[in-house]
């Protein structure tokens, strides 16, 4: 005999889904959280809801509408979007790897994920946002201006260290803030500022009360000297004159104190006093009148001279 399929009661068959209850209480527990329940769904556990505030609908157990509070997802999508909007950045999306971020389009063009509160941090002023892509192209221009190649994060040391690969080949953790002022020394050539190639240099500097005042010293850096070391805040306005090369560090501090000796004797009364540039350079001496700028140029332009002679 041919194999037939056995029959089952009517009875026994998933009623369609228009013919499901929506009870009464489910309703009420809806339109107690601005949501009104349209229909039951395929799944008998789920129901569609109407946001009665976007007038979208989604489905949601009807479980979370009795037992909890029911959200719209629209809606809150819809504040990411006005939240990365006030960020100054475009909404993209959900990061697919983590539930509480979000994927943005940076002003610089770079795709970003970043915690909604954290977006909203930004909104409030409380902080900013920084690529991580536009970061690392920063932290590798400040390395190849000191001489060094940025290789990444430091694996033993805090997050404000980095490893750098010197001229040498040889690696080293350094905090960053060093070698943004380049005041580094490589561990692998030994190169230190007694043997390092510096400079005897002349810097003039406008001082927030109007003041004028020169500067005579020696540095293996005189950028890094005046922009990260000597000026206490903006306010003050400095500028590089002069710098004449000298072979070593050592060598140019005998220059240096020989020079000065020279200025304080034969010009004591330009030599300015501590208290009028105190709060703005972070020195404690060998700063003199700006009258005396020509004199220090021209002992400079000896130097050169003598330096190429010999």
């Amino acid at each position: 005999m041919p194999h037939q399929t056995p029959s089952f009661p009517h009875s026994w068959a998933k009623p369609p889904v228009s013919v499901l209850p929506i009870h009464d209480n489910w309703q009420v527990a809806a339109h107690a959280n601005g949501f009104e329940i349209m229909q039951r769904c395929a799944d008998p556990a789920y129901v569609e809801l109407k946001c009665q505030t976007c007038e979208r609908t989604h489905e949601k157990r009807h479980s979370v509408i009795l037992g909890s509070t029911p959200i719209c997802p629209h809606c809150v999508e819809h504040r990411w979007r006005e939240d990365a909007t006030a960020a100054g950045v475009k909404w993209l999306g959900r990061d697919p790897q983590h539930r509480k971020r979000g994927l943005y389009r940076a002003r610089c063009g770079h795709v970003v994920a970043r915690q909604f509160e954290l977006i909203k941090r930004i909104v409030a002023g409380n902080c900013a946002l920084r690529c991580e892509t536009c970061q690392r192209f920063t932290e590798e221009a400040e390395a190849r201006t000191a001489g060094w190649e940025l290789v990444g994060p430091s694996p033993d040391r805090g997050s404000s260290y980095r490893r750098y690969r010197h001229r040498c080949g040889h690696q080293q953790d350094v905090a960053r803030a060093n070698m943004q002022t380049e005041r580094v020394c490589c561990g692998g050539c030994g190169v230190s500022w007694a043997t390092a190639p510096s400079f005897i240099y002349c810097m003039r500097f406008i001082l927030p009360c109007g003041t004028q005042a020169v500067k005579l010293g020696f540095s293996r850096n005189p950028r890094s000297r005046l922009f990260h070391q000597l000026m206490c805040g903006p306010d003050i306005h400095g500028t590089l004159l002069d710098q004449v090369a000298i072979p070593t560090g050592r060598k140019a501090q005998r220059i240096e104190k020989r020079l000065h000796r020279c200025l304080e004797e034969q010009h004591p009364h330009a030599i300015l006093p501590y208290s009028i540039y105190q709060d703005h350079l972070r020195v404690r001496s060998e700063i003199y009148h700006a009258r005396l700028e020509p004199k220090i140029l021209l002992l400079l332009d000896d130097l050169a001279l003598s330096s190429r002679a010999t």
